[in-house]
């Protein structure tokens, strides 16, 4: 796997990468944001957030908007709406500092099989007609979704857990199915992860009737919001 190694820290990115390279990767490291979204992304992106010349969100925000590639955030910043405002940006997962190299390396795995797993749907999606639920028209081909006719940008995970509650619109779907289909059965993340996706994405349809809370249970996607 080829990844992009974002850190400006020396003392940290030298070892990580020869670590990284041991475990099979192959890695080019840049210490700037600008030289990050220059680069060419490879397979896999690790971001760390605090770089010298503009923060690691900025980044991430940058290259959600021109690339899908798997991004894991590398930072001493543990709060948890660093975590939360890098998830919505559509990062694949988050590690705080200081981690060990295992952790790093089967996170990456993780992420790696997640991704594939999305790849193989897209794919097998290809041949679909796009689906409509009310005034919702998703295509799975292309990965397009739009509201009323007007286009909706999503975020992958944002995508993907659409296209999952609209599986069987109006029926739940329970939360632990979908942190295994969205982001696979070894997510290491958060379980508020999936919450804040779901807010998310209410936002961005328009309405938050669309997506309604079972408590407890899990989400169903409504065909037509009431009100």
């Amino acid at each position: 796997m080829r990844v992009l190694l974002v850190e400006d820290d020396a003392s940290i990115a030298e070892p990580l990468a020869d670590g990284l390279v041991r475990y099979g990767f192959t890695v080019e490291r840049v210490g700037t944001g600008a030289a990050a979204l220059d680069a060419a992304h490879g397979e896999m992106v690790l971001l760390d957030l605090g770089l010298p010349d503009m923060d690691g969100i900025d980044v991430c925000r940058r290259l959600r908007e021109v690339s899908d590639v798997p991004i894991i955030m590398l930072t001493a910043r543990g709060t948890e709406t660093d975590r939360v405002v890098g998830l919505e940006l559509g990062a694949d997962d988050y590690l705080a500092k200081p981690f060990s190299l295992r952790e790093l390396v089967a996170r990456m795995r993780a992420v790696g099989r997640r991704t594939r797993g999305r790849e193989r749907a897209g794919a097998a999606a290809a041949e679909e007609s796009p689906q409509t639920v009310g005034d919702l028209r998703i295509d799975r081909r292309t990965r397009q979704v739009r509201v009323a006719g007007k286009a909706v940008t999503l975020t992958p995970k944002e995508f993907d857990l659409l296209v999952l509650l609209a599986e069987d619109p109006g029926a739940v779907c329970p939360r632990q199915r979908i942190l295994s289909s969205v982001w696979g059965p070894d997510f290491f993340g958060l379980s508020k992860t999936l919450d804040v996706h779901i807010a998310g994405l209410r936002r961005k349809l328009g309405d938050p009737g669309r997506i309604e809370t079972l408590r407890g249970v899990g989400f169903r996607l409504v065909e037509a919001p009431e009100g």
